[in-house]
């Protein structure tokens, strides 16, 4: 049980305490332990306004998922029991890109309750992952949809190890009235009274790698609720914008200076960030000239000296250098031996 006091602020409505209140309510439980192990007492509970820290949050969920036997705290018709969503994750492991992992975890959804929906689609540059209800949530209609959709993007977050900013979320709820907490549930503006719960982000992040394994994965699940109240502050997208650029519109990547005008970035930003995602534009150049030099050694016969030009060396010395750096062998040593 947690013994000091938690010092963040306090911003996660009080409300959804009393929604895991009421699931207990609901399954003849006395909440008093897990409230304690929390850190809430009665009083805290009858304010109105009040609110509790992003800590207390996860303490009082962890109790009510052991104690309720229930990761969905009484949202569904069925129980989902402890390592439910811990299953949908590991499901999602192997998927080649978020895309692919986030159409799984859906889908693997479906299969533990259909009380919901959690589909993927894309438009307009935009991807918007959409929570559809099968049924009347009742009570805690707000506390599954927005516990759902947040869950769903600290997977997406977690899986990419990148933050993921919103562009817009969607609510078919009217206004609750601690309407102007969403600012701390979700970045970028919310919407109530819509005609979707949805989250929707720039569709280009869907392309990013899975870069969790299942050792990572093991130790996510010893605190899996900061999924939903960690913010990410590294942003993978632009690495990928940039290695895709250089790949493929390498007439636009001579210098730093053509490639930011390219992205719509100064050159200093670009730099920049690069640097806050783990990244540097040379790390890349190095990474996209070694992927093209591979495959043009193992698919091709062509002569050294036009491998190095074609992938943009001035002449087949520096390129020979480069590459014995980058792998270790000659290019006619990896050549000769298949890669290996």
């Amino acid at each position: 049980m947690p013994t000091s006091p938690p010092t963040a602020r306090a911003e996660t409505p009080i409300a959804f305490i009393k929604a895991m209140v009421l699931a207990y309510e609901q399954r003849g439980v006395d909440p008093g332990r897990a409230l304690r192990t929390a850190q809430i007492t009665p009083t805290d509970l009858d304010k109105p306004d009040g609110c509790v820290t992003a800590l207390q949050m996860e303490w009082m969920s962890a109790a009510a998922m052991r104690e309720l036997d229930d990761e969905a705290l009484g949202w569904f018709r069925r129980r989902l029991p402890w390592g439910s969503y811990g299953m949908l994750v590991r499901a999602s492991l192997t998927a080649p890109n978020l895309a692919v992992a986030l159409q799984r975890w859906g889908r693997h959804h479906g299969l533990l309750t259909d009380d919901i929906a959690v589909t993927l689609h894309t438009q307009d540059g935009l991807a918007y992952l959409t929570l559809t209800e099968h049924r009347d949530l009742g009570t805690l209609r707000e506390f599954c949809v927005v516990s759902v959709l947040r869950n769903a993007l600290g997977v997406a977050c977690w899986l990419t190890d990148s933050r993921i900013p919103l562009a817009a979320t969607t609510l078919r709820l009217s206004p609750p009235p601690h309407a102007a907490r969403y600012r701390v549930l979700f970045d970028g503006p919310t919407h109530f009274n819509a005609d979707t719960h949805s989250l929707q982000f720039d569709a280009g992040y869907l392309q990013l790698p899975i870069r969790r394994d299942e050792a990572a994965l093991q130790r996510m699940l010893q605190r899996a609720l900061l999924l939903t109240v960690r913010p990410y502050r590294r942003d993978r997208l632009l690495v990928e914008k940039v290695r895709q650029a250089l790949a493929t519109h390498p007439e636009h990547c001579r210098n730093a200076e053509d490639l930011a005008q390219w992205l719509n970035l100064s050159s200093r930003t670009l730099h920049r960030q690069l640097r806050e995602e783990g990244s540097s534009l040379q790390a890349l150049k190095d990474a996209v000239r070694r992927e093209r030099a591979s495959e043009l050694l193992l698919r091709t016969r062509r002569p050294l000296k036009q491998i190095a030009a074609d992938i943009g060396f001035q002449n087949e010395k520096s390129f020979l250098r480069a590459f014995k750096g980058w792998t270790g062998l000659s290019p006619d040593t990896y050549r000769s031996s298949g890669g290996c």
